[in-house]
């Protein structure tokens, strides 16, 4: 148990630090840098360290410290909810990032500096847990420091299917985002929260449920077992292809590409009601005369 006090230190102690940095960064910085930049550095390197100690605690914790998945899986819960609450809009994800270039939302420029910003956030993440571990503060962390050079993929299933459950799990992702996107923050970061707790540990056993190109990449490209191009197609195409099935079920449409809706009619919410023929105006002229009226028009006698 003192173990997962020290990981649960770790935690608020990084969420501490990327605070700190977003506030420095947004004083120092214009609008435009710090939301296109520095907001996604830190999220990232916020999510990345996170997420490495969460994983270390999900492969060593169950036999190495006696406590079930479920102790990770709830850790996950509120560790989600509270980085969507501070992460100040910024996604630290990829295909988000991507998804907001197709709506429209982000020019080139800024989508190119965000994805930047979020290689190295969880590039910077992976040397700070990578130090961190190397303290052996528990003996999770040295029992991580021994296998760390052996590690193994994260694909345990075939590559059709492995691909397959890393786009379903960004298609069901990218779905629920979309549709809580202009939801209030109470209601949006729990909501956010269960989906990603349920996605992981539905998909976990397969692919370690990243549906985060990122986040995927500084985790398992460099783990044996798979080659360079199986990742590609399980941790990036499969999550870019959920996204853009997300994209074109909400919208019916990818606005970046083309402005046609191909799968929903355009029909008006309002009905507008046909004018009727004759009607009296107050103030106008009468255009006809009632029906059997007398036409005075004749100078009388």
């Amino acid at each position: 148990m003192a173990a997962l006090n020290v990981s649960i230190a770790f935690f608020f102690l990084v969420v501490g630090v990327c605070q700190a940095l977003r506030r420095l960064s947004k004083r120092l910085l214009s609008p435009g840098a710090y939301g296109c930049f520095a907001r996604e550095l830190a999220a990232s390197l916020q999510l990345c360290t996170s997420c490495l100690e969460l994983r270390m605690l999900l492969e060593i914790g169950p036999w190495g410290g006696g406590f079930s998945p479920d102790v990770v899986l709830t850790l996950l819960f509120l560790l989600f909810a509270l980085h969507s609450a501070s992460f100040d809009g910024a996604s630290a994800n990829p295909t988000v990032s991507l998804q907001e270039f197709l709506l429209l939302k982000s020019n080139l420029a800024a989508t190119a500096a965000k994805l930047l910003a979020q290689s190295a956030g969880v590039g910077t993440g992976w040397a700070v847990t990578k130090i961190y571990w190397s303290w052996e503060l528990t003996h999770f962390h040295l029992i991580q420091n021994l296998i760390a050079s052996e590690c193994s993929s994260s694909i345990r299933t075939s590559l059709h299917h492995a691909a397959f459950v890393e786009g379903t799990c960004s298609f069901l992702f990218h779905l629920v985002l979309l549709k809580l996107c202009q939801s209030h923050q109470t209601y949006r970061v729990p909501a956010l929260a269960v989906t990603v707790t349920f996605l992981t540990y539905t998909a976990e056993p397969f692919t370690g449920a990243f549906f985060n190109p990122a986040l995927a990449t500084v985790t398992t490209f460099h783990c044996l077992g798979n080659s360079f191009w199986d990742y590609i197609q399980v941790y990036w195409l499969g999550p870019l292809a959920g996204m853009l099935a997300a994209l074109l079920l909400y919208q019916g449409n990818i606005p970046r590409l083309f402005q046609k809706n191909l799968l929903y009619s355009q029909k008006s919410k309002y009905k507008i009601p046909k004018a009727r023929v004759g009607a009296h105006v107050e103030g106008d002229e009468p255009c006809r005369k009632r029906k059997g009226e007398k036409n005075n028009s004749e100078p009388h006698a």
